[in-house]
């Protein structure tokens, strides 16, 4: 190479890799705005698909942070990866005992392997299969084998203290509509009431069915209700509801959650007309059930339409049935799993992993890994769907409400905790490239730095 064409080369590598030291104006305004110190920021703009990179952007991509819920990234993509698209799980359903005149003279036995989606629905389904068998009266118990997971039972408030989120949901080899009631209430003006609807309905649990209408705006109207889940044996609102909400759905996590699958498999059988002779109980299906063909099997979607709930909207314990699921249901095996493939597929610098999805405070990754993996992605034959599954800035999921001064087109997953801010994903270029973009901010005022991220995607959707 000519000496002046050697020179030129380095000087463009040089200023390349000065500039990309540097926040982008905007971003820096915005973070002045929100009081965060730009020592607090990790982030990353290189182009997608390229062997041989040299960054737009490089801010303290290698210092580890807190990813928040991007860490959903790793267990989606390596589960990918690892399973293939079109793994399903199966929870299968065994018969002890003769059917007679619609009455099964013995046990029903329901086991679940890790579904991350076997919501209302789903069970609905299931229990009508039941009925398909022939099956009206059960004489014995219907048994909930959650052997699958290797997972203590966890206090829902230890994270937050907010016990009643749905987020807060531990994993379960039987995960049933995510242990949440689902509250619908209907305006009835004539009544002076609002209809309230429980899903599913919860054996041995008194649901007040109306409660009174109020006038005035919609506003808090959870407030408003003045809802009382302190006994778990019954739910009741000690205030109203505004008529202007018109019908809004409410769902909340069962104060309970080690009863829950019991009072909703009881409650959504007898629901649909069935009896049952004895009791819904926690179990091992017996060996020699077990060598018994099942009567059925209720199979999930494929894996790539469950990362799409996953990371459009972020669903924890969905992402922790998934890594569970790759550390064959405990999560020391799953640590183990994610980080044996990450070291194969992507090399050292793995993250530190807990539970997968990031609610979490123990979980770090850096930007700089963050990039490798969504690199190798790219290049992928998962490629489809692992894009595919990210919300889409300003249209759905998390990112339905981004602004974007330039009309940025962007997939990216989100993150967010107290203290902690994240996007990682792809951003369009003006010119047709496509950019990996990741930004961590971990900071008191990280929630208020959301700006700076938007900003910052705007400036990597523009070619330099």
């Amino acid at each position: 190479m000519p000496l002046r064409f050697a020179l030129l080369a380095l000087i463009t590598s040089l200023s390349l890799a000065a500039h990309a030291q540097n926040l982008p104006p905007d971003v820096e305004t915005a973070l002045a705005r929100a009081r965060v110190p730009r020592d607090a920021v990790s982030a990353l703009v290189v182009e997608a698909g390229r062997d041989a990179q040299t960054p737009r952007l490089s801010w303290r991509a290698n210092t580890p942070m807190n990813p928040a819920s991007v860490m959903k990234l790793v267990t989606t993509y390596a589960a990918l990866d690892l399973l293939g698209p079109a793994y399903t799980w199966t929870t299968p359903v065994y018969v002890e005992g003769a059917v007679r005149d619609g009455t099964l003279y013995g046990n029903l036995y329901i086991k679940g392997q890790g579904d991350p989606k076997l919501v209302l629905e789903r069970l609905w389904l299931l229990l009508r299969r039941v009925q398909g068998l022939g099956i009206k009266t059960i004489a014995g118990d219907i048994v909930l084998d959650r052997s699958a997971f290797d997972v203590p039972d966890t206090d829902p408030s230890s994270f937050d203290g907010e016990p009643l989120r749905p987020y807060n949901a531990a994993p379960d080899a039987l995960l049933l509509n995510y242990k949440s009631v689902v509250m619908t209430f209907t305006p009835d003006r004539g009544a002076g009431v609002a209809q309230v609807q429980f899903d599913p309905p919860l054996a041995g649990v008194q649901m007040q069915s109306t409660v009174a209408l109020s006038v005035g705006d919609c506003g808090d109207y959870r407030g408003a209700l003045k809802a009382d889940f302190s006994d778990a044996n019954r739910i009741r609102f000690l205030g109203s509801y505004p008529a202007a909400c018109g019908e809004k759905a409410w769902p909340v996590a069962y104060a309970e959650p080690r009863s829950y699958s019991m009072r909703a498999v009881q409650g959504l059988w007898q629901d649909i007309g069935g009896k049952l002779g004895g009791s819904v109980r926690l179990g091992a299906v017996p060996s020699a059930v077990l060598a018994a063909k099942p009567a059925f099997e209720a199979t999930s979607a494929p894996l790539a339409e469950i990362i799409r709930d996953i990371n459009k909207y972020s669903n924890n314990v969905m992402a922790q049935q998934v890594f569970l699921t790759l550390g064959n249901g405990s999560f020391d095996g799953a640590r183990s799993a994610v980080t044996r493939w990450w070291k194969e597929r992507l090399g050292e610098d793995a993250p530190v992993l807990d539970n997968g999805s990031g609610l979490s405070r123990q979980e770090r990754i850096s930007a700089q890994a963050l990039g490798r993996l969504l690199n190798h992605a790219y290049q992928s034959p998962v490629m489809p769907e692992l894009m595919g599954s990210l919300p889409i800035s300003g249209l759905d999921g998390t990112l339905r409400r981004m602004k974007s001064r330039t009309g940025a087109s962007a997939h990216l997953k989100t993150g967010s905790l107290s203290n902690v801010v994240a996007v990682a994903g792809y951003v369009d270029g003006s010119n047709g490239r496509r950019f990996i973009l990741v930004a961590l901010i971990n900071h008191a005022n990280a929630g208020a730095a959301r700006p700076a991220i938007e900003a910052l995607v705007d400036w990597a959707s523009k070619e330099q």
